[in-house]
């Protein structure tokens, strides 16, 4: 049964903060903690510049011990920002901790009626009112600590992944490295180059990817996907789904007793498949085979069978002979990991731009987009860095940049961010125009250059200094010669604020990213939140940008916004440090804000267990075969939904107990400021 009796009489203390003029500019706070002394149970009321401040905190830990205070109430700023550094004065007073609670009177008060006085000093009285009824009725509480596992999964392997993983492994954390393709390296492995140092992506990308294949510490696994996650912080069973890739590599062909078998990379089997696909790789530009690799530096090199064009002729297993490394009859496998922490890294995909119909691709042959022009740029790509036109095969001599292509919309088709990095690849894309073809001419239409990163600015000077012309406008239009096929592109010159019609050999599109397609069913399976946007959303902005609303899950990369290289790694090295804290302390802290069964109230119906959103209850048989509901405490995250259905009364939510509610809406309803 739980205790909800408190013989001790409730003796608050309310410590009010000026915050510079955030609060006092707006809030009579003289005034309010006069009010303050005249709310019953409060024994101590007083104010001070910064409270959260160290000879602010000492205000507070001698007032606990000094006024024989049961429990405190800071009126000041928002919880998520101060409510720990409360909490450990309040400790220190001689308190339990969580014998705090803290009235918002800067985000909901002052600074959204800064220009009311009076009102927004009355909403302050009502705030300090409400948390004196809670505080009053506050219990000690304990945190649960639980052990973790020495383990972390990263999901994804791009540069972010990639990074998080080696930086796990490094610091001698079993790793596991999820990617759904056959091969690691993510989007980066598709660049030529990189802006804006002009390195060459796969010559610094490969040697990273050679890393994560020969390290220890990390299990690879491409071609594989998250299946099912149970559990909590410390302690994930996490199922990933192995896809059957056809092929076996060396160690899976030693382990069924094959000795020298297994697929070496050599490539035979290749030419010999009858099927020819498009090779997503190469952005549809250039095929493959029903059995592949994308590009020849893949890692892991092993050959992968595209199960739903192969024909099963049997040819590849014919010639792969001995090494017999080739099962056409492989099928899915499910394997289970059990983690402490995990790290999402799933990346990002292109925006359709095709759904802004008035820019003509996908209609006409001569607009591509960005990542298709990186692709015809690169040495190892489909014209071997020989950039064509795709609809003749000629060089063409005036190119097209339409930046923005779907970023900064609001016209509901597009989407309303900025993409970030646009702009600067765009620049790169210049460049190499003025230094691979002597006479071409790049044209870049614009509405902003962005160009916030360490040495971009001057990047963007450069590529004004050798020549590629700059046309700030929106393009509203792009028609197709038909018998050229020359694009004309219609646009406004808001420089010269006239329209303009400009005669263009080839257009590329500098589309919008989005969120990767299984970026939804990933983040329902580990419990994250995303924005409005679709991306996945970090426990605070500025606090922690890394972290997520789920005890143990992290971000890195694209996945959590758009961002360019340095930055996906810079937050997927703070991911792997942030990951392998609670593995190397080997145990968590949990706040108790869990919630709890009065079992002589439960009826067993479990209508409870399906509303929880984080599978925190179950039912367990007790004596007389009766069943009652039981919650992992380490899953629960204290949200009330059980405890708000249930019909009898038998779930006690801890810190947000029906009286304490109760309390707080009669403070506000029965005792209003006139």
């Amino acid at each position: 049964m739980v205790d909800t009796t408190s013989t001790k009489k409730p003796r608050i203390g309310v410590f009010v903060c000026h915050c510079g003029t955030n609060i006092a500019g707006s809030i009579d706070v003289k005034g309010l903690v006069e009010y303050a002394k005249t709310v019953p149970n409060v024994a101590f009321a007083q104010d001070y510049q910064y409270v959260c401040s160290t000879p602010g905190q000492k205000i507070i830990t001698d007032a606990i011990e000094k006024e024989k205070l049961t429990g405190t109430v800071v009126a000041a700023c928002s919880p998520r920002l101060h409510e720990p550094t409360f909490r450990t004065a309040t400790k220190e007073g001689g308190l339990n901790q969580f014998r705090f609670e803290m009235a918002n009177i800067r985000e909901q008060g002052s600074w959204v009626h800064m220009h009311d006085r009076d009102a927004a000093t009355d909403k302050a009285k009502d705030a300090v009112r409400i948390a004196v009824a809670k505080a009053a009725l506050l219990q000690d509480l304990e945190p649960k600590a639980v052990p973790v596992e020495k383990a972390a999964l990263v999901v994804g392997a791009g540069i972010a992944g990639m990074q998080a993983a080696l930086d796990l492994a490094n610091a001698g954390i079993k790793t596991y490295l999820v990617e759904k393709n056959p091969s690691i390296g993510g989007r980066m492995s598709q660049l030529d180059k990189t802006f804006p140092t002009l390195d060459c992506s796969q010559c610094i990308l490969t040697p990273k990817m050679v890393d994560v294949g020969r390290a220890p510490n990390i299990e690879l696994m491409t071609y594989s996907e998250i299946d099912a996650v149970e559990g909590y912080i410390g302690n994930f069973d996490v199922t990933i789904r192995k896809k059957a890739r056809g092929v076996l590599s060396m160690a899976e062909a030693e382990a069924k007793g094959i000795s020298g078998g297994g697929c070496n990379g050599c490539g035979d089997c290749e030419p010999v498949c009858p099927v020819i696909k498009p090779n997503p790789f190469e952005e549809g530009m250039k095929p493959r085979k029903a059995i592949y690799i994308y590009h020849p530096q893949v890692v892991p090199l092993l050959y992968t069978v595209d199960f739903d064009s192969c024909i099963k002729c049997n040819l590849c297993v014919t010639v792969c002979g001995d090494k017999k490394a080739i099962d056409l009859e492989m099928k899915d496998e499910l394997i289970k990991v059990k983690v402490g922490t995990v790290i999402l890294a799933i990346g990002f995909d292109i925006f359709p731009v095709e759904n802004k119909r008035e820019w003509g691709y996908k209609q006409f042959e001569n607009v591509v987009t960005s990542l298709e022009f990186e692709r015809l740029i690169c040495a190892s790509g489909p014209t071997g860095g020989h950039l064509i036109r795709p609809s003749d095969g000629k060089e063409p001599k005036r190119i097209g940049f339409v930046l923005c292509a779907g970023s900064r919309d609001n016209t509901g088709i597009g989407k309303p961010y900025c993409s970030r990095f646009c702009c600067m690849y765009s620049l790169k894309h210049a460049h190499q125009i003025i230094e691979k073809m002597p006479g071409a001419i790049p044209y870049i239409f614009y509405m902003d250059i962005r160009s916030f990163g360490k040495m971009y600015e001057e990047f963007y000077y450069r590529i004004q200094d050798e020549g590629a012309k700059f046309i700030r406008g929106r393009v509203a239009n792009i028609l197709e010669d038909p018998v050229t096929k020359n694009l004309h592109v219609y646009a406004e010159d808001t420089m010269l604020q006239r329209p303009m019609d400009m005669e263009m050999d080839l257009v590329v599109l500098a589309a919008a990213v989005q969120p990767a397609a299984l970026t939804d069913k990933t983040r329902k399976l580990f419990g994250v939140s995303c924005s409005l946007d679709g991306w996945l959303l970090e426990a605070h902005p500025k606090l922690n940008p890394c972290g997520t609303t789920t005890a143990g899950v992290f971000l890195a990369g694209v996945c959590q916004g758009p961002k360019d290289i340095p930055d996906a790694v810079a937050q997927a090295e703070g991911a792997a440090s942030a990951a392998s804290i609670p593995i190397h302390r080997g145990e968590v802290e949990l706040e108790p804000f869990f919630a709890q069964c009065i079992e002589e109230k439960c009826a067993g119906c479990g209508m409870c267990i399906n509303l929880c959103p984080y599978q925190a209850l179950s039912l367990v048989d007790k004596e007389a075969g009766k069943k009652v509901m039981q919650v992992t405490e380490a899953k629960c995250k204290g949200c009330g939904t059980c405890g708000a259905f249930c019909p009898g009364g038998a779930i006690w939510m801890q810190h947000f107990s029906t009286p304490q509610i109760v309390a707080q809406i009669d403070a506000f309803l029965l005792g209003g400021v006139k």
